[in-house]
């Protein structure tokens, strides 16, 4: 169920940092970003969270999220208001936590990530109570993918909050 590691305590100001990552920034990582930040928000912790989202890709550097993201979001009550971006090297020292989708993100992060980094890089799906690990790019499909993939989204920030201890 759980992720298997430690759960930081955030930086010496309490603060939990977390950065989402995709491939393009555009489909799952601002979901999960704007769906984390909707969850913090209705329980009174957004002081608490520095919340972001990026790519491993340069694709959509710039780019708002694919429509069909921004719509499954609207249509579930959560707003969405990103600017793609890729992945930089100082994100390991700006984020505690760089949860990414699926392996290639995951194996493309860890190319990445400075020595001595202390961030931690994993699936965000290890945090999927029903054991989903991977969180499907729906860029190719129609609309269920969304959907399911703001489903899985929302149980893996349930989850992760309750692995925080919050």
């Amino acid at each position: 169920m759980g992720a298997g590691k430690d759960v930081a305590a955030g930086d010496s100001a309490g603060v939990h940092r977390v950065l989402f990552v995709c491939l393009g920034n555009i489909c799952r990582s601002p979901m999960a970003e704007a769906v984390f930040a909707h969850i913090t928000k209705e329980r009174g912790l957004s002081s608490q969270f520095k919340i972001d989202s990026a790519g491993t890709a340069g694709y959509h550097v710039g780019d708002s999220p694919d429509t069909r993201s921004m719509a499954t979001c609207r249509k579930n009550g959560v707003d969405v208001s990103h600017v793609g971006r890729q992945v930089s090297k100082s994100d390991f020292t700006d984020f505690d936590w760089v949860l990414c989708m699926d392996e290639s993100n995951l194996r493309d992060l860890q190319r990445i990530q400075p020595k001595g980094s202390k961030a931690k890089v994993q699936l965000f799906g290890d945090f999927d109570p029903e054991g989903d690990r991977i969180i499907r790019d729906p860029y190719y499909g129609g609309p269920e993918g969304f959907d399911r993939n703001f489903a899985q989204v929302t149980r893996c920030s349930e989850q992760f909050l309750k692995e925080l201890g919050l």
